[in-house]
C-alpha cells in the first residue's frame, strides 16, 4: 500500500503550506502557498541569507523608510516565490500586505505590483495566485484583479457567506481555515470526538457542497490543519494546503485512505445566498467565530509583516 500522501494525491491536489524550499522538494506538491508568517520563518533559514542580501542590494541604499521597507518585503516574498516556482509544476500564492485588508484600491495596486515583479523574473501570471484576506474590500479587489487575468487566492476564510461572496466575485481559489475554526470552538469548551465532528471540517464540507450544487468554478482549498484526521476527513476536496510536519506524517502512514468528498455526492441542499455588501456584513457580524478569527488573522499577519520589515531595516 502506498503512503496516505500518495493516496491523497490521487483525488486531491496537494499544496505545500511553507516557504521552506527543502520541504517542498521533499514532498513534491502540486502548488505552494506562502504568507507573511511563513516568509518571516523562511528568513531564519541559512539558505535564504544570500537571497535576502541580494534583495536589499537591489533595492538600493536609500533611507529605509516605510515605503522602502514595504517594497523590499514584497520583493523578498516574490524572490522566495520564484525559487518555489522552480520546484512545483503549478502555482505559488503570494500574499498582499495584511495592513491593506480594508483598502480595495491599495490591494488592487499591490496585486498588480506583485504580478509585475514575477513577470520581471520571467514567471507568467498563470503561475501565480495573489493571496488576499476575505474581507468585503478584499473580495472586491479580487473581482477586479481576476478580470485583469490576475488570479486570486482568498484567505482567512471562516464562513459560508465569505465563500459565497468569493465565488460570486469570480475568485480562482479560496482557503477556508479548518484548524483555526477548531481552535475557536475548543477555546469555548468544544471537544470533537472525531474529525467528522470537527467544526472546521464541517465548514469546508458545507462550502464544498454549496459550490458544487451551484456550479461555481472557484476552487476550494482547505488550509490550517491541526492533525491528519482533519485532512483525511476532507480527502477529495479540490485542494488541500498542508504543513511540512503533516505532509511528513501522511508520508509515513500506509493505511488505506478512502475518498470522502466528490462533486457528484448527495449533500444537504443549500439555497443560493443573495450577496450584497450589507447582507455580507450582517451575516459576518452574526457569526462571532468568523468575525473574530478574520480580525485575529489579519492582526497576526500584519504583526509578522512588521517583524519582517524590522528584520530588513536592521540588515547590514
Amino acid at each position: 500500500m502506498s503512503s496516505k500522501l500518495e493516496q491523497l494525491k490521487q483525488f486531491t491536489d496537494v499544496v505545500a503550506d511553507t516557504g521552506d524550499i527543502e520541504a517542498i522538494g521533499r514532498f513534491s506538491p502540486q502548488d505552494a502557498t506562502t504568507n507573511p508568517s511563513l516568509i518571516l520563518k523562511a528568513t531564519q533559514l541559512p539558505q535564504y541569507q544570500a537571497l535576502i542580501q541580494r534583495v536589499i542590494e537591489k533595492q538600493g541604499n536609500s533611507t529605509r523608510n516605510a515605503q522602502w521597507l514595504q517594497k523590499t518585503a514584497t520583493q523578498l516574498a516574490v524572490e522566495i516565490g520564484a525559487e518555489i516556482c522552480k520546484l512545483v509544476p503549478g502555482k505559488v500564492s503570494t500574499e498582499v500586505d495584511a495592513r491593506l485588508s480594508f483598502n480595495t484600491e491599495a490591494m488592487i495596486a499591490e496585486g498588480r505590483y506583485i504580478a509585475e515583479l514575477y513577470q520581471e523574473k520571467g514567471i507568467a501570471k498563470d503561475r501565480l495566485l495573489i493571496k488576499i484576506a476575505s474581507t468585503w474590500e478584499g473580495i472586491q479587489a479580487a473581482a477586479i484583479l481576476e478580470k485583469e487575468g490576475i488570479e486570486c487566492n482568498l484567505t482567512l476564510l471562516f464562513s459560508l457567506i465569505q465563500a459565497a461572496a468569493c465565488a460570486e466575485a469570480g475568485a480562482t481559489l479560496i482557503s477556508p481555515f479548518v484548524g483555526r475554526i477548531l481552535d475557536w470552538h475548543v477555546a469555548r469548551g468544544a471537544k470533537p470526538e472525531t474529525a467528522n465532528d470537527d467544526p472546521g471540517v464541517q465548514s469546508v464540507i458545507a462550502i464544498y457542497s454549496y459550490y458544487k450544487q451551484h456550479n461555481y468554478k472557484t476552487i476550494v482549498m482547505g488550509a490550517s490543519f491541526r492533525n491528519i484526521g482533519e485532512i483525511e476527513a476532507l480527502a477529495g476536496c479540490d485542494r488541500l494546503t498542508i504543513s511540512p510536519a503533516l505532509l511528513n506524517e501522511l508520508s509515513e502512514d500506509s493505511q488505506p485512505l478512502p475518498r470522502r468528498l466528490a462533486a457528484d455526492m448527495d449533500f444537504a441542499v443549500h439555497d443560493k445566498l443573495d450577496i450584497t455588501e450589507s447582507g455580507f456584513r450582517w451575516a459576518l457580524n452574526e457569526d462571532a467565530m468568523a468575525t473574530e478569527k478574520l480580525a485575529e488573522g489579519i492582526r497576526a499577519f500584519a504583526a509578522d509583516q512588521v517583524k519582517l520589515e524590522t528584520l530588513l531595516s536592521e540588515w547590514n
